[in-house]
């Protein structure tokens, strides 16, 4: 029967884990309105989190699918084999209806407000509320975001040019070495 260090039962555990922190995400997620940010930023973590449990669900079935070729190596019978399954399948099954069920909700929210989103990840007001002052704003915090980032992108290519001069500087000494070395050793058979 199985132990209290069973491989299974901690895997178990920490996958359950993981379903019931899916399922609290899931609750917030449907309380959020469907046009906003956040909730398209909650369905992208949903889905991701469906996705890593499902493949850990799936690494799970591998390793009962190998005990179940000899149980008795494994210290466990055809009934313990058949609940670990039942296990997985309740699993796939939970986690299979959060992924449906928000699937079919990020596809609601990209036919129904592609606009709003694309708003929302410009950090655009709508058109309604804007006027040329804000719209003046909102441009200028663009250029100032795409300044800054262009600044530190060059900053880094300046960073990683000296870091590859210094290599590069390190490569021709060892390489020095290396032909001094060569010559010793040429010198040393001529003599022997």
């Amino acid at each position: 029967m199985p132990s209290a260090q069973d491989p299974f039962y901690v895997v178990k555990d920490e996958i359950q884990e993981s379903i019931d922190k899916l399922q609290s995400s899931f609750h917030q997620w449907e309380r959020i309105s469907s046009d906003s940010g956040e909730r398209v930023q909650q369905t992208k973590e949903l889905l991701a989190s469906c996705e890593s449990i499902e493949w850990q669900v799936d690494e799970l079935d591998k390793a009962i699918a190998v005990a179940a070729r000899d149980p008795s190596w494994y210290g466990i019978d055809n009934a313990e084999l058949e609940k670990r399954r039942r296990w997985t399948s309740t699993a796939r099954t939970q986690v299979g209806n959060v992924k449906k069920v928000v699937g079919a909700g990020k596809e609601q929210i990209g036919t129904a407000s592609a606009s709003g989103m694309r708003r929302e990840l410009m950090r655009l007001p709508n058109a309604h509320e804007t006027d040329r002052s804000n719209l003046y704003s909102a441009h200028q915090a663009n250029d100032d975001f795409i300044t800054s980032e262009s600044d530190r992108q060059l900053l880094l290519i300046k960073q990683q040019d000296e870091e590859l001069d210094e290599l590069s500087a390190s490569v021709e000494r060892i390489g020095g070495v290396g032909l001094t070395i060569h010559e010793e050793l040429l010198a040393q058979v001529y003599i022997s």
